[in-house]
């Protein structure tokens, strides 16, 4: 694996976001990587993140999904922009255009979850990613993420400070 995750290459500006953002202290910092043809993010829940004792909270599920799935289609993204252009320095930040997840069953709290995602679609801007999280090697969760890139003008008004 690459030492650098997907988001150790957001630029700083794009780097808040509380699922992924290395630059917000109090998020989850998420760090996702290829794996072959499979990204992969590894996340130990803190006891916080309870919905009822002994399992994780929905909500922290769902932002998994959705922060891995978009460093995904960022990734695929970026290699398809170098693999056009060797020098090329693209915007391949995305934002979540749509999320679905399906609880499969409970998520146990205590362990270390992983989060797995696969490129179902990329076309131009749009990447859809299907993911799922694995606590003890079985799926608890699926999801999957329809993620656009963010347009140039919303990046210039950022780099501006608007």
């Amino acid at each position: 694996m690459d030492q650098f995750s997907f988001q150790d290459h957001y630029p700083d500006v794009l780097s808040k976001c509380y699922g992924c953002g290395k630059l917000n202290e109090q998020g989850h910092q998420i760090k996702s990587y290829w794996d072959g043809d499979e990204s992969v993010c590894r996340f130990r829940p803190k006891p916080y993140h309870t919905s009822i004792p002994g399992y994780v909270y929905g909500g922290l599920l769902a932002s998994l999904i959705d922060c891995h799935g978009t460093g995904t289609a960022s990734a695929v993204i970026y290699k398809a922009a170098k693999e056009a252009d060797p020098n090329a320095e693209p915007n391949t930040r995305t934002l979540t255009a749509s999320l679905h997840v399906d609880y499969i069953k409970p998520t146990p709290l205590g362990i270390e979850l992983e989060v797995r995602g696969k490129v179902k679609e990329h076309k131009g801007r749009k990447v859809i990613v299907e993911e799922w999280i694995l606590a003890n090697g079985v799926i608890t969760v699926r999801g999957e993420v329809v993620a656009v890139q963010v347009p140039e003008s919303m990046l210039e008004d950022l780099l501006k400070g608007n």
